[in-house]
């Protein structure tokens, strides 16, 4: 990575072209045993998390990662589900004298959300995708703690990619202005300790990604409308062993039950 310090500035040789794209997706695991109850999780979660809570929560995002928003698109929808899209820019578009100081930094932050319910094993999920697209200096990996500790995140998955380049001032070609070995070194180390994580990275092709699962289950948080006194030890034991075979299948990627 031509030996680029984190604390260092590098000097370019005019506009920095390097893309960086940070994929974030959160799934929360709930228990509703009922029909009802699985229509009244869904209801909840998407009146938890509709359009305007998400664009509360980009909008934060843009202020972290030092970026300025252009426009924001957002939309409900039926019967259920949300999406935001924001156009962000590293700098403000400021009038200079009697003409426009275009940028050609614009990029985006979008976020969907899908709630949805298995039809046999009383399990619903509510899944969260957002995407940060920067060009120039911004580096949107400082905002990871913000997003797992905006969703109540059972398992989560993170992609990083630094895409084409950009030249020193020598000329020389730089394929990414920061170093990484890791997404897990932009996350706390209080929030790792409470995850199982894996890493899979391509560090030729600046590719980074990170899936992480939650370590302990507290019965009484994945219960909607019901408290776990008012459960046999055998069917809290059932319950939970339910709601982690969902999560592995998820964090694994495949049907493994």
């Amino acid at each position: 990575m031509d030996n680029i310090k984190s604390d260092e500035k590098i000097k370019l040789y005019g506009f920095n072209n390097l893309t960086k794209s940070l994929s974030f997706n959160i799934y929360d695991v709930c228990y509703a045993k009922t029909a009802r109850e699985q229509k009244d999780y869904i209801a909840y979660i998407d009146e938890q998390y509709n359009s305007e809570r998400l664009t509360s929560i980009l909008v934060k995002v843009t202020e972290m990662i030092g970026a300025h928003v252009l426009s924001i698109s957002s939309q409900d929808y039926d019967p259920q589900g949300a999406s935001v899209t924001l156009l962000i820019a590293e700098e403000s578009m400021i009038p200079a004298g009697e003409t426009i100081v275009a940028h050609l930094d614009k990029s985006h932050v979008t976020v969907h959300t899908y709630p949805e319910y298995h039809p046999d094993t009383s399990i619903a999920t509510f899944r969260v995708d957002i995407d940060v697209a920067t060009c120039g200096t911004i580096t949107p990996l400082c905002i990871l703690d913000y997003l797992i500790g905006s969703f109540d995140s059972d398992i989560i998955t993170m992609d990083y990619r630094v895409r084409g380049f950009t030249r020193n001032v020598s000329g020389q070609k730089l394929f990414i202005d920061h170093r990484i070995t890791s997404i897990q070194d932009y996350i706390d180390e209080a929030t790792l300790r409470k995850y199982d994580a894996v890493d899979i990275n391509v560090y030729d092709t600046n590719l980074f990604h990170t899936k992480m699962l939650i370590k302990e289950i507290d019965l009484q948080n994945y219960l909607f409308n019901k408290d776990v006194y008012e459960l046999l030890p055998k069917e809290r034991l059932a319950i939970t062993n339910s709601l982690r075979k969902e999560m592995i299948e998820i964090f694994s990627g495949r049907n493994v039950y």
